[in-house]
């Protein structure tokens, strides 16, 4: 089971999400004070990130330890409406489905509750040569817990 008390500093798991709050600083804009559009897969990266490591997946663990590490090999994204300078937003994770040696992944950029970005993501596991490698039993059975606990909500 997810321990969704716990969190990390940067997120927490609600609803069958981890959300990740983000604030918007200049150095994410435009000149007109708008985010730039592919900063948000930066602020999608690192959700997933903070999601993991709340799960006990450290990318660098993974990659020193089981030899394998985590890449979208797939992404679309829509754009709804812009996030701004100072804006406070989230990214929400959620995980859809697993399979041998990825699996796929839902992210929406929010704010107020309004999605700003939707995010449809294929992850693979790969071996450090770049080869397609199975999930290590352990990140498995920590992303079946929150995926099952996910499809319920």
């Amino acid at each position: 089971m997810v321990d969704t008390s716990r969190g990390s500093q940067a997120g927490t798991f609600t609803g069958g999400e981890h959300v990740f709050p983000v604030r918007v600083y200049y150095e994410d804009t435009d000149a007109g004070g708008i985010v730039y559009y592919a900063n948000y897969f930066k602020f999608a990266e690192r959700a997933r990130t903070e999601m993991l490591r709340d799960l006990g997946v450290e990318s660098s663990r993974l990659m020193s330890e089981d030899g394998v590490a985590l890449a979208v090999s797939r992404c679309s994204a829509a754009y709804h409406k812009p996030a701004r300078l100072d804006d406070m937003i989230e990214v929400r994770t959620s995980v859809l489905e697993l399979g041998g040696a990825s699996l796929r992944a839902r992210q929406r950029v929010t704010r107020d509750g309004d999605d700003l970005v939707s995010l449809d993501l294929r992850i693979a596991c790969m071996n450090l040569s770049g080869r397609p490698a199975r999930l290590p039993r352990r990140v498995r059975a920590r992303l079946e817990t929150y995926c099952n606990a996910n499809q319920q909500g």
